[in-house]
């Protein structure tokens, strides 16, 4: 529509001009003394026309001539920033496609362009270090400085401290990040692996603590770190009763009743002297978790004289797993302790029958040992030694 509207002016002013050169009949005398020159009015206007023509060709000219260099040096730059770009993409590429060397010299030709020279370090770093070159990755990394890109520097460095397992290089270019005030959630990752090569273990629960709430850490592998680390806090605390005491109360309800944490927090217990507390650890955690290793604990956890609470419990789980063959042996177990001599050796002839040949040859070798020693108590030597004989075959 706007084609059409300008066509139609075009055409009109043709006509008009068309019109008014035909029908104007005018002269224009210039007086130069002593020169006298009569124009036609229309020969006049072509003549103007004509000279503004060419004094705007001229002009245009000379300024295009002038830019010249301007525009040269433009054009230049437009084509190093162009190839520079071009380089850096291909350096990240080529860093993620795992050829660092090739990643690295594309770095280094990304740097052409000083806007984004630094960024193009932080590659080179990057694939420097996976190259293990960890001098040219320095080198790389100390030409960031730039303060806009400091926190990235920061981060990057940690990350790849921490991957070559320098933890306390790691862990100090952290400090340097939260001074600043950085407290992003990878960040909090990085430090974890740090303090878990350093095996500090307290540091390493408050970080996964921090990152499960965050939901920044897979529930299982949450669940896998602060086992480990309450692991060994727990081994640390084995020797003090009242450190193990307290660090227990610490803990998380879902932590204490974690099969991993409860049954070394019970054995320790128990060989304080605190079978009480021991006994409550295994039963609190078997409420939600039936574990065999929480059962077979369980038998260590009474105090001797005094295992009939515990005897009584053991039967009440039995309602509910007739044919566990750990359940029966812990049963004699504590029954054994109480002399009770009919029921321990019931109980571990059970065990016997539902232990799976293959998948719990310990426990009957435990068994028949635990039946050996009960007959040598009554004087039944020889299916004491009948049992110390299976017992052998088993382990052999």
């Amino acid at each position: 529509m706007r084609l059409l509207f300008w066509v139609a002016v075009l055409f009109g002013g043709a006509v008009g001009l068309a019109l008014f050169t035909q029908f104007n009949h005018s002269n224009v005398v210039l007086f130069y003394p002593p020169y006298r020159v009569e124009l036609s009015l229309n020969l006049a206007l072509a003549l103007l026309l004509l000279i503004f023509f060419v004094v705007w060709t001229v002009m245009s000219t000379v300024r295009h001539l002038a830019e010249m260099p301007r525009r040269a040096a433009a054009y230049r730059e437009r084509s190093r920033m162009s190839k520079a770009q071009a380089a850096l993409r291909e350096s990240i590429e080529n860093l993620f496609a795992g050829r660092f060397a090739r990643a690295e010299r594309a770095a280094r030709e990304a740097q052409s362009w000083d806007d984004q020279s630094q960024t193009a370090a932080l590659i080179g770093a990057r694939a420097a270090h996976r190259m293990q070159e960890t001098g040219r990755r320095d080198a790389w990394m100390a030409q960031v400085t730039d303060p806009e890109r400091e926190q990235a520097r920061l981060v990057s460095m940690a990350e790849l401290l921490v991957d070559a397992r320098d933890a306390d290089g790691a862990l100090e270019t952290i400090a340097q990040l939260q001074s600043q005030g950085a407290r992003q959630i990878h960040v909090q990752r990085i430090a974890l692996r740090a303090h878990q090569h350093l095996k500090n273990w307290s540091e390493v629960l408050r970080l996964a603590r921090s990152l499960e709430k965050r939901n920044a850490l897979h529930p299982v592998l949450a669940l896998r770190l602060k086992q480990m680390a309450v692991e060994a806090m727990l081994d640390e605390r084995r020797h003090d009763a009242e450190a193990l005491s307290e660090f227990w109360r610490s803990l998380s309800a879902d932590e204490r009743r974690a099969t991993r944490i409860a049954e070394p927090a019970a054995r320790y217990f128990a060989a304080l002297g605190r079978q009480n507390e021991a006994r409550r650890i295994i039963e609190d955690a078997l409420k939600v978790n039936w574990d065999s290793r929480l059962v077979l604990r369980y038998a260590d956890c009474a105090v001797p004289g005094h295992a009939l609470p515990q005897i009584q419990q053991a039967e009440k789980w039995l309602a509910a797993h007739p044919a566990d063959a750990d359940l029966y042996y812990a049963l004699g177990v504590l029954c054994l302790g109480e002399k009770l001599w009919g029921k321990a050796q019931s109980s571990f002839e059970r065990a016997l029958k539902y232990a799976d040949p293959d998948q719990q040859r310990r426990l009957r070798v435990r068994t028949h040992l635990a039946l050996a020693r009960l007959f040598e108590e009554t004087e039944r030597l020889e299916d004491a030694q009948r049992h110390y004989r299976e017992s052998a075959m088993l382990a052999a």
